[in-house]
């Protein structure tokens, strides 16, 4: 008679015992998934460890370009249903995103500005770009050119060319990369000069970065940063974009080449 209720009094106990364990225990980290293009990569990548450190939470990363047909470009890879819980991209293809529905109302933060520069193969001439004249001289010249598949690129071909006079006398020799670093192809050989952003040349071993092309025909890019719909960690996705447009991270992000805008 008396083991009923030992068990009657020990059951609110073990309760007790079993609901501080919970409570006590540390909520569960969320690895995130994020979707980046090419030029906000090497900010990213000084970035990351420091959030993962911070927070406990994890990040699992898919590289493409912003824009484009090619498999890996970030609007191919939602529309072909990969999950993500940050999209960092060109902020005009974001917005495109936006406007189609696929990105959380609110949730987008401009990080950072970015320009083109020209690189040459390490070792070889470094052409003179200080002006608009020279500039167009240098290109004129060079034998061949190489240039993104991504926002610098398709610039460079539908728009600066024209701006120069010269898109005749350029595109034949030109040709647009796809799915790799322009900044690979000039260490290869396989161009004499190749165009990007500056933020995505700086990484490369072999080139010679000759610097920013002219203003005049200049094109900045705002890189940006969104919450997808349907992100399964969104309030970690939050704490992501605020840890990457924090003021104490813009000496990092200016190190890698970009020009870092204040969190708004």
């Amino acid at each position: 008679m008396r083991t009923p209720r030992r068990r009657t009094a020990l059951a609110p106990l073990a309760a007790g015992l079993l609901a501080g364990l919970v409570l006590a225990a540390p909520a569960r980290a969320a690895d995130l998934r994020v979707m980046i293009s090419g030029g906000f990569t090497a900010a990213y990548q000084a970035l990351v460890p420091g959030f993962e450190a911070k927070t406990g939470n994890k990040v699992e990363t898919a590289y493409g370009p912003s824009m484009g047909t090619a498999p890996e470009a970030i609007p191919v890879r939602l529309a072909r249903g990969e999950p993500a819980d940050v999209l960092i991209m060109v902020g005009y293809a974001l917005d495109t995103l936006d406007k189609e529905g696929k990105v959380a109302p609110g949730s987008t933060i401009a990080l950072a500005d970015s320009r083109i520069a020209l690189a040459v193969k390490a070792g070889a001439p470094v052409p003179d770009i200080h002006d608009l004249e020279h500039f167009k001289k240098a290109l004129l010249a060079a034998t061949s050119i190489a240039y993104s598949d991504s926002a610098s690129g398709v610039y460079i071909e539908k728009e600066m060319y024209r701006k120069l006079g010269l898109h005749d006398q350029l595109a034949g020799k030109s040709r647009m990369i796809v799915a790799e670093r322009v900044g690979n192809v000039v260490a290869r050989g396989d161009a004499e000069f190749g165009f990007q952003q500056l933020s995505e040349l700086k990484p490369v071993k072999g080139i010679t970065i000759v610097g920013p092309i002219p203003p005049e025909v200049q094109q900045v890019t705002v890189f940006s940063a969104g919450i997808p719909k349907g992100a399964q960690h969104p309030e970690e996705a939050r704490a992501l974009i605020a840890w990457l447009s924090a003021p104490e991270n813009a000496a990092t992000i200016a190190a890698t080449g970009l020009d870092p805008l204040k969190a708004r």
